[in-house]
């Protein structure tokens, strides 16, 4: 005791922990390495600051942004809107069930339960088609298919169907093992063991998976359009291409109140899964 003062024995001062100190040093670190390369980035593109903000450029900016308002809320438009929003909401839910599908059945080689060679192709596929972003797999299929809404389905559902694979596959593998091994152990075949104690335990975080990327879809599907795959998208690119900017406003407020109206109705549905699997 000195002056109300403590000193641990050892010499170290009283609450100072070395790995706290050395993980706020390792994390100051990694901050200011990515700030030198955020700062790096701007640098080597040569961003014109001066010019993006700059008097004539925040006017023509003002001026671009008015253009948009009123938006056009012509009973013809509107009706032309519905029908596009109703295909990008085709093309997503179609995109997402096939893709469900598909990465079901890629998830059980993926996940060991054909041996090490169905493991490593299986998960090579997967790789493979998650990697192609959505945008290059409708182009490809706008080639394939031609232009129009069954691209669009068909290049959601080759993305997520690595994604879900990848997600479907993981999640068997965390599964806990004692329950299949019971069913074994009684003489059950393969088939019978996976039906009754692997889906279902997997199942209620499947179902969460395939909302969730279903979500996404729906923008993804909006997006595609731009490349010829329909819907909302396909609206967007054919006004804006033609300086319509009271048309491309009412598409963007439709493609707004489609996403709100899905992320509500999917959260909903996830939190009936998740109330059903407690």
């Amino acid at each position: 005791m000195n002056g109300g003062t403590t000193v641990s024995t050892d010499g170290k001062a009283a609450g100072l922990d070395p790995r706290a100190l050395r993980i706020a040093l390792a994390g100051a670190g990694m901050l200011a390495l990515v700030l030198a390369a955020v700062v790096a980035s701007f640098v080597y593109l040569a961003v014109d600051w001066g010019g993006l903000f700059g008097g004539e450029s925040l006017r023509l900016m003002a001026k671009f942004i008015a253009e948009f308002f009123p938006p056009d809320l012509s009973p013809a438009f509107l009706a032309q809107a519905g029908k596009a929003a109703l295909q990008t909401l085709a093309v997503s839910s179609i995109g997402t069930l096939l893709a469900a599908l598909a990465g079901a059945l890629l998830a059980l080689p993926a996940a060991g339960r054909g041996g090490p060679v169905a493991r490593a192709a299986a998960r090579l596929l997967l790789n493979l088609l998650r990697s192609v972003p959505e945008l290059v797999w409708a182009a490809l299929m706008v080639l394939a298919a031609g232009l129009g809404p069954f691209a669009g389905t068909l290049a959601l559902a080759l993305h997520t169907t690595g994604v879900l694979g990848r997600l479907f596959g993981e999640t068997l593998e965390n599964l806990p093992p004692a329950p299949e091994r019971a069913l074994r152990e009684a003489g059950a075949g393969a088939v019978a063991v996976f039906a009754y104690a692997g889906l279902p335990l997997a199942l209620p975080q499947w179902l969460g998976y395939t909302l969730y990327r279903w979500e996404m879809n729906i923008r993804m599907a909006a997006v595609l359009g731009f490349v010829g795959a329909g819907g909302l998208g396909q609206m967007l690119y054919f006004h804006l291409s033609l300086f319509q900017q009271a048309q491309s406003m009412t598409v963007l407020l439709a493609m707004f109140a489609l996403v709100v109206a899905v992320d509500a109705g999917s959260a909903w549905l996830r939190g009936r899964v998740a109330a059903h699997a407690g």
